[in-house]
């Protein structure tokens, strides 16, 4: 988001909190509606024709189809969801119209397509999820799974990417001489693939509670967490949605002091760094050790101040209208080990992976037959994680080597603990020594954490290995 666009999220949600302060039902209407157009609002403006109106409106169809898949015919059938799809429909139909309007749209990123054509598409989605709904099997469940996988996956492609952007170009009628993987920008999808990766598989394990229409639609696509999370749980947004926490004064100054601490990192410290930061222009340019120290670590602190700082934005909107997020960073960078360095960082998304993929994934493998090694399962599941976790970012070599590098290294220290604890056992550890000990993890920690940055701030391998050489002083 754009510091406009953050002023003006945070101006809504306080307008919104003082309307509604009295009736979270209105609330959860002032959500769901400035939620729906954030969709369209916030996304780029594409080169692809029209494609920046039918990502957003497809990420609503999305949403809907899956709650028709999760709810039950009871709940589907119920008058206030019927009411809340006419809504989010009277929503778009709103936005479509805006092309007959003399200026410049101002609720999306270019001028949407044909009337006729969003109606059409609006027919068929109505056509789906009546199928949906009467032909409904617990496979359905997996198919949706799978299909956010694979839809996940050609964003994060360049080749699959490249390859979509080729078709839509040609149907289109542009030309295809400027294919990027770049054409197509998908707002926050990711996030939201594991919103509803999250609420399908509790569906599956009979963990989903009860959920309305309006409360998905609001949960998926809450406005100011909807490009960079937090990744939320269901049950626990619900909570504060049904009941939320009365903006009293001090809670308004909480929420201001999160919201402006955020305004600070994000806009003035991360932007500041982002001037002398990694990136593949200067990691070619760059020619001294010494300065590829310095980049290298501007590099590690704007991306925690762009990040961190985002969430702390977040978080004060989300006050200001009576919720409470989770917490996303906690200081992680003062962590003397690695292991609490995931555990600090970008926690929703650990807390994720850990729920849906280490913990059942590690379950399974030890009830099979044969089961491995005590140290070759904790490599499988680390490593493994971790490279998830990287392909999650992006579909590239580089990416895999980053979760390769935290992998590994997770796995060292959880080796290194098992062997040093015995040794220790029953000895008194003087003060010092323990706050030197201390100190020297961070050190050790914050540089391991620093270089696996180069992985994931540089595009390829080849550039990667370039920018080592000039860190080390082997650059000749």
């Amino acid at each position: 988001m754009t510091l406009t666009q953050t002023l003006i999220f945070a101006g809504l949600a306080l307008l919104g909190g003082w309307l509604t302060r009295a009736r979270s039902g209105h609330r959860l209407d002032f959500i769901l509606v400035i939620s729906v157009l954030a969709v369209f609002w916030l996304q780029p403006a594409l080169p692809i024709r029209y494609l920046d109106f039918w990502l957003p409106l497809v990420t609503l169809l999305i949403i809907f189809l899956c709650w028709v898949i999760l709810a039950s015919p009871e709940q589907r059938a119920l008058p206030a969801n019927r009411l809340t799809a006419l809504l989010v429909l009277a929503l778009v139909s709103l936005i479509a119209i805006t092309r007959f309007l003399p200026f410049d749209p101002l609720l999306s990123a270019s001028r949407p397509p044909q009337f006729w054509q969003v109606l059409i598409f609006l027919g068929l989605a109505a056509l789906a999820a009546f199928a949906l709904s009467r032909w409904w099997r617990p496979s359905l469940l997996i198919f949706a799974i799978i299909l956010l996988i694979g839809l996940m996956l050609i964003q994060k492609t360049p080749f699959l990417s490249e390859t979509l952007s080729n078709l839509l170009r040609a149907i289109n009628g542009q030309s295809v001489e400027r294919v990027s993987a770049l054409d197509i920008r998908w707002l926050g999808f990711s996030y939201i693939v594991f919103r509803l990766i999250h609420t399908l598989r509790d569906r599956q394990e009979a963990r989903l509670p009860d959920v309305s229409l309006k409360e998905y639609f609001a949960y998926v696509i809450f406005f100011p967490a909807l490009t960079a999370g937090p990744i939320d749980r269901i049950e626990r947004f619900m909570g504060g949605l049904r009941n939320p926490v009365l903006l009293d004064r001090e809670g308004f100054v909480y929420a201001g002091e999160r919201f402006f601490l955020g305004l600070l990192k994000k806009y003035v410290i991360a932007d500041g760094l982002a001037l002398i930061t990694l990136n593949s222009v200067n990691a070619t340019q760059v020619q001294h050790s010494f300065w590829a120290w310095v980049i290298l670590y501007a590099y590690a602190f704007q991306i925690y101040f762009d990040f961190s700082g985002y969430t702390d934005i977040v978080i004060g909107i989300a006050r200001l209208l009576g919720l409470t997020l989770p917490e996303n960073f906690n200081s992680p960078y003062l962590k003397p080990n690695l292991t609490q360095f995931w555990n600090n960082w970008h926690m929703s998304l650990t807390q994720w992976f850990r729920f849906y993929y280490f913990n059942p994934v590690n379950r399974w493998l030890r009830k099979v037959r044969q089961p491995l090694s005590v140290p070759l399962q904790i490599l499988f599941m680390q490593v493994s994680t971790m490279v998830l976790i990287g392909l999650w970012h992006g579909v590239t070599w580089n990416f895999v080597f980053w979760g390769l590098w935290h992998g590994l290294g997770l796995f060292l220290h959880n080796r290194w603990s098992d062997y040093i604890k015995p040794k220790f056992a029953g000895r008194v550890v003087s003060p010092a020594w323990q706050q030197f000990s201390n100190l020297a993890g961070v050190f050790i920690t914050f540089n391991f954490v620093a270089l696996g940055w180069v992985f994931f701030a540089l595009p390829t391998p080849p550039v990667s290995g370039r920018f080592f050489l000039v860190l080390f002083g082997f650059n000749g």
